[in-house]
């Protein structure tokens, strides 16, 4: 069922990037495919099928330098058993999931030390979309929608950090990207902003369910 979607989605995304920006919406909708961008560290947040070796062992998350990297490609959509329609604008303060395209993981938070900087472990978790309730994050915007051009932060909605990069960088097997993690305190390090993707449009069917 996930790969199936990855396929809709990458159809639809070597679509959209034909179409250009003008006919794309404003706001980032339920079931876009998006990268996230740090705006302080000018990374993307990303991932991969390579587990942690401290702390939960989960898939690790790290933020990348290179724009073209297909692993940084996330969808966002409605938390556990609430799920959200397909091309509705995301409301400031809205509970979401942020699920990695090509693994089919949750953006993931739990009360394990970071490995570099000892905050608190950011992770990819579950199997084919769905995890637990530690997966959900909030929006935290300025005005009713989430813009696609504004810098938002997203606030762990169990353990109440905010997604966050710091700078620290690993070294084999992933070096040069940066630890990904979560902060108590709102700050510079917990900026993100949506770049490349495919913003849902109510319209548009790339996948065989009404929600996400």
């Amino acid at each position: 069922r996930w790969r199936g979607r990855v396929r809709s989605l990458l159809f639809l995304l070597l679509w959209s990037s034909c179409e250009g920006r003008d006919s794309e919406l404003s706001y980032v909708t339920c079931g876009s495919l998006v990268k996230l961008f740090n705006t302080r560290h000018n990374v993307r947040l990303h991932s991969h099928d390579v587990k942690y070796g401290s702390g939960s062992g989960q898939q690790s998350v790290t933020g990348v330098e290179n724009a073209d990297d297909a692993n940084s490609y996330w969808q966002v959509r409605g938390k556990p058993n609430n799920p959200c329609l397909r091309g509705a604008p995301i409301k400031c303060g809205q509970a979401i999931r942020i699920t990695h395209m090509k693994t089919g993981r949750n953006l993931h938070t739990h009360h394990f030390s970071s490995p570099l900087s000892n905050n608190q472990e950011v992770s990819a978790f579950g199997e084919n979309g769905e995890g637990d309730d530690l997966d959900v994050w909030t929006v935290q915007c300025e005005g009713i929608h989430w813009e696609r051009d504004e810098a938002v932060r997203f606030k762990h909605l169990g353990t109440d950090v905010f997604l966050s990069v710091t700078g620290e960088q690993y070294g084999h097997p992933i070096r040069g990207q940066r630890e990904v993690h979560g902060m108590s305190s709102p700050n510079q390090h917990n900026w993100w902003r949506t770049m490349e993707g495919v913003f849902i449009q109510p319209s548009q069917e790339p996948l065989r369910h009404d929600e996400l």
